[in-house]
Parts: C-alpha cells; sequence; structure tokens
C-alpha cells in the first residue's frame, strides 16, 4: 500500500465515521496489546501497522508485550495487559465462571486446516474416521472450532476420530515421522507444509460456512479487555478496533504485502514456494469488520458448543460489545 492508497482508505473510514477527525491525533495513549507468538498468523499484525503507518492518525501508541495465552485473563484483569485476543467458546467458559472480559474488535478470520501428507489417500476430514490426527490443546479455540465446524457435518471429532493433543511443534514431529494420518493446523504452518508438499484437504471455515449458509469466514479470535479497562477507554476501544478493522483491509486489498514479512510469519527465505502462497492462503485470515454478522457467529459457534458439551451453558452476558 502507498501514501496514497492509505490515505484513501483513512478518507473512507472518517466518512464512515469511524475517525472522528483531529480529535484522535491529540488523545497520545499507550496501550499494552499481546504480541502474538513468532510464526502465527498475528504476528504480520506489528510490521503491517508499522509499515504501512496504520495508526499514523490516531493518537494511540502500541506496547507489543508478550503473553502467555494460559495467563491472558489474569493479565487483563491485574491491569499488566491492557488488551488481548480470545476466541468465542475460550472467552464463553470464563464468562460462565464469571470473568468480565469482553470482546470488542476484530482480529483474526478462523484459518485452521486439516492437511495429509502428499501421498495420502485421505480425500475429506470424514475419511479420517478411525484414524490418528494431531492438533493443539483440547481447550484451544484451534480445536475447538474445528470440531464446532465439524460436528455440523455430522462428524465427532471425540467420538470418530483418535486426537492426539499438543504443542504445534510436537504435533509436526508427529506429522512429519509418518505417525498421524492428518493434523489440523492453523496458518503459516499449513502453508509452509503445504510448500513442502503436503496436501490440504479442508478448511475450518469452509466446512462452517457450507453448513451454515454464511458467507464470511468465522470468527476466530477477537480484541479482548477487562470490562473496567473497556468502559474507562471506550475512545482507545473504537480506536483499536478501527486499527484492526485496516489491517484486515489492507491485507485484502493488498495481499501481496504478506510477502515481505514472511521472515516475521516464520517462513525460511529457501521457502520460495510457500511464501509464494502466502497472499492467496492467509489473506482471508485477517478480519475486516466487527458487526452483527460477526455476533451472529459467535452466538452460533456458543450455541453448538453447548451442544457439544465443550460448554456447560451459554453464559448469561454477551461476550461481545461495539467500541
Amino acid at each position: 500500500m502507498n501514501r496514497r492508497d492509505f490515505l484513501q482508505l483513512a478518507a473512507g473510514a472518517t466518512a464512515a465515521g469511524m475517525l472522528p477527525g483531529g480529535a484522535w491525533a491529540q488523545d497520545n495513549k499507550t496501550v499494552r496489546i499481546t504480541l502474538p507468538s513468532a510464526g502465527s498468523a498475528g504476528s504480520a499484525w506489528r510490521p503491517l501497522v508499522g509499515q504501512y503507518k496504520l495508526d499514523s492518525d490516531l493518537g494511540i501508541t502500541l506496547d507489543w508485550l508478550t503473553a502467555d495465552p494460559g495467563k491472558m485473563q489474569v493479565q487483563l484483569s491485574a491491569g499488566s495487559l491492557d488488551v488481548g485476543v480470545f476466541g468465542s467458546v475460550g472467552l464463553a467458559t470464563l464468562a460462565n465462571r464469571g470473568s468480565d472480559i469482553v470482546l470488542f474488535g476484530p482480529a483474526l478470520n478462523n484459518h485452521g486446516r486439516w492437511i495429509v501428507r502428499g501421498d495420502s489417500p485421505y480425500k475429506s476430514p470424514k475419511d479420517l474416521v478411525g484414524k490418528r490426527i494431531a492438533t493443539t490443546a483440547e481447550t484451544s479455540e484451534t480445536y475447538q472450532q474445528a470440531r464446532i465446524a465439524a460436528s455440523l457435518t455430522g462428524l465427532d471429532l471425540k467420538k470418530d476420530v483418535k486426537v492426539i493433543f499438543g504443542s504445534p511443534t510436537a504435533n509436526l514431529a508427529l506429522f512429519e515421522r509418518g505417525d498421524v494420518d492428518g493434523i489440523i493446523t492453523l496458518e503459516p504452518t499449513a502453508t509452509r507444509l503445504v510448500g513442502r508438499g503436503a496436501r490440504e484437504i479442508a478448511r475450518v471455515a469452509d466446512i462452517w460456512k457450507e453448513a451454515t449458509g454464511q458467507a464470511d469466514d468465522p470468527f476466530l479470535v477477537g480484541l479482548a479487555a477487562s470490562k473496567s479497562w473497556f468502559e474507562q477507554n471506550r475512545a482507545t476501544a473504537a480506536k483499536l478496533a478501527t486499527l484492526f478493522e485496516r489491517i484486515g483491509t489492507t491485507v485484502a486489498q493488498h495481499p501481496d504485502s504478506l510477502k515481505p514479512i514472511a521472515a516475521e510469519l516464520g517462513l525460511k527465505a529457501d521457502e520460495t514456494q510457500a511464501i509464494d502462497l502466502l497472499p492467496r492462503r492467509l489473506a482471508p485470515t485477517y478480519a475486516t469488520k466487527w458487526d452483527a454478522s460477526v455476533f451472529a457467529t459467535m452466538d452460533k459457534q456458543v450455541e453448538v458448543a453447548v451442544k457439544l458439551g465443550l460448554l456447560d451453558a451459554v453464559p448469561a452476558r454477551k461476550l461481545y460489545v461495539k467500541a
């Protein structure tokens, strides 16, 4: 994106009412925000914001901090972190336990992929019934959202497939040794595997869309903060939501912007085939909106999670707010 493209994008945001003129530029607010782990799709956020100056008119400074996903609730509640990311099922679990954390802006759409080896006979997830697959922790959004989507097609990952849960590194080792028949993993790991000759048999997002009739890739994680921080920083939260919409819009309009930051995404310079695949495969990952359609998707995810027993009940409160 060049300077002209950015100014046009900012002008469009102003016309839409997202940017209340110069008032935002006077607010100089520092926000401590989670720094995604290296090699994850979220690791594109910081370089994209910096390279294209997407926050130049917002009057906020992002202090990117390494955060432990397992401790993010504590960090947000304690105030050592202002903004993190949560998925609908994980946050619903916490809400049922009394947490006041709310989602207030977009971050990532679901980018889970079902991958098998290049010489595998399997062509769809249902072909893996009775087989062994590897994926991340049972409590992770990666697995939970994959299970929710699969259940809508009649496939129960808990009953029909032998699932091995582990770290991404351990799962890759199992996959590459041939100890499992497939893997459910996120980007850009999936693209790295495809670049090495593995084969993708399904996107979790496509399974969801085909089962629900929804047109958009479903929500995976969004910007999250404690209710008290959100209430005290509504203007800043609105700016952050706009910033992440800009990130998604930038990638959608200029998908090749992902190639120069391949290293930040965890790819090595010699992984040329995978790097060439980044624009097509990763662009849909970055969310571009925070509206009623996204909220409806989250409600549906929670509803199915309750039916599957992933949640005891639908939370008594809404998980999301409009900044």
